[in-house]
């Protein structure tokens, strides 16, 4: 035992692992500045990089976690004809017309992609306050987390939300999207909105993990004017509130607002409006109101 103690089962509990208990899990890489970096290497041992069940090598982790759980590899889950599986097999189609072409506002529905500076900004609690707002508001709120690890955490904290309709990347085949080909993950962040208008939501909100200066996270970002309507940026202080905006400028990428953890300080939310010249809302101005006026705001922009 070590990091991890508990495995999530398929409704979200964390089951308490005891040693010599029979697990399932999927293979892949984990990409965590704060947590650990783990690489799928075939081998007899392995460990659990996520909660969700995300396994592979552990190479290096943070100074407060603890060694990663360590596993014995009894073998592949396989189907009826003894060949392995995959979650590729159990994937969820995509949508036929999905496309790279970015509804205008009001033809269809709002997209805004959520970015941060770096892992653990607020994130989440950014893209839940959106969610929040815009349910109170009598929209059909869908979200996505377009990249990260296996874990259904960032999902329950959608659905509480109040999201109507939730995918991520587990859904299209992946338990971790660290080292998947840019092109891969970007037709799949286009499928993920295709699918959340095809399935009814009207107001849409794309996660993308880690920071801005992450490998599939700075690649994907490049591309994101095409297809959402706007970001918000999650930090923690004032001057990764300015760089960020400014990466994000650089690329083309519309920024709508700061929000995340700078929130937590009036002063520190002050400067960081000062240096950016752009709304800093907190998670819960989001969920109160904020949310909806954003969607205001870029369609008179218009």
């Amino acid at each position: 035992m070590g990091g991890h103690e508990r495995l999530e089962d398929a409704h979200g509990r964390g089951v308490r692992l005891h040693k010599g208990d029979l697990v399932v899990g999927a293979c892949g890489n984990r990409y965590a500045t704060d947590f650990y970096e783990g690489y799928h290497r075939p081998g007899p041992r392995a460990h659990l990089l996520t909660a969700g069940g995300v396994i592979g090598t552990a190479v290096s982790w943070h100074t407060s976690c603890l060694a990663p759980t360590e596993l014995e590899i009894v073998g592949a889950l396989t189907n009826e004809d003894n060949l392995p599986l995959s979650l590729e097999h159990f994937a969820r189609p995509r949508p036929a017309a999905a496309s790279a072409e970015l509804p205008e506002p009001g033809a269809g529905a709002h997209a805004i992609a959520v970015v941060g500076s770096s892992m653990n900004s607020g994130k989440t609690t950014t893209a839940a306050g959106l969610i929040s707002g815009w349910a109170r508001a009598g929209l059909v709120a869908g979200a996505a987390k377009v990249t990260g690890s296996g874990s259904g955490k960032d999902r329950w904290t959608y659905i509480d939300a109040g999201a109507a309709h939730v995918v991520d990347f587990l859904d299209f085949g992946m338990s971790s999207t660290f080292g998947y080909p840019t092109d891969r993950l970007r037709s799949t962040m286009i499928a993920m909105r295709d699918t959340l208008v095809h399935d009814g939501a009207n107001a849409i909100v794309l996660e993308i993990a880690d920071g801005l200066l992450q490998d599939e996270t700075r690649l994907l970002t490049a591309s994101l004017s095409a297809v959402c309507h706007g970001t918000v940026l999650a930090v923690g202080d004032a001057l990764a509130a300015r760089a960020g905006v400014d990466l994000l400028r650089s690329t083309g990428v519309p920024v709508l607002a700061v929000s995340g953890l700078v929130t937590a300080s009036p002063l520190a939310a002050r400067e960081a409006a000062a240096v950016t010249g752009l709304p800093v809302l907190s998670p819960a101005q989001l969920a109160e109101g904020a949310a909806l006026d954003l969607l205001a705001d870029h369609a008179l922009a218009q």
